[in-house]
């Protein structure tokens, strides 16, 4: 496994990314080096580089309000069975709307397993190509994130303006 890292400001936080190729293992808005210390990888083991090819190029897109950019991108982390039905269910909230924790769980084959929707949240390593920031509570507040609700906030803001760029409406 031959990983590369890198780090683009936005504006709330780093962004980092660790890839293994095309595919995304971790990302997260904090430093490398503390995404890095999230993996069972070695730091060592992840090289500090540039962010090009497909993914960084994905990245710059959804930064420039194409909300959907990382949808196409491939990921890979570890995980329970339950776990792996959640992030792939997550990446199937629509742009610019949010789902419960109870939702998530239901969609995921479990409907009981709320905690667990949230647990799955907690341990995504690879925010936001796994949109749990799209995952709220069932009074529609924003309950956690592991980056800091201002962070929450801001991604889902992001969303929304390019979810209305790509899908104007219509003046009468």
């Amino acid at each position: 496994m031959s990983l590369t890292g890198w780090t683009v400001e936005t504006p709330v936080a780093p962004w980092s990314v660790v890839q293994d190729g095309d595919v995304v293992v971790a990302s997260g808005f904090c430093a490398l080096d503390e995404l890095v210390e999230r993996l069972d990888e070695e730091p060592e083991a992840v090289e500090k580089g540039l962010p090009t090819g497909p993914v960084a190029v994905a990245a710059r897109a959804y930064l420039g309000g194409d909300s959907a950019a990382l949808d196409a991108i491939a990921v890979r982390q570890p995980g329970g069975a339950f776990q792996q039905e959640a992030w792939r269910v997550m990446r199937a909230i629509p742009v610019g709307h949010t789902w419960s924790y109870a939702e998530l769980a239901t969609k995921a084959g479990r409907p009981a397993a709320t905690r667990a929707s949230g647990t799955a949240c907690a341990r995504n390593l690879v925010a936001p190509f796994v949109p749990c920031h799209r995952v709220v509570r069932s009074d529609g507040s924003l309950g956690g994130y592991a980056y800091g609700l201002d962070v929450k906030r801001w991604l889902l803001a992001l969303e929304a303006l390019g979810s209305m760029v790509s899908h104007p409406v219509s003046q009468r």
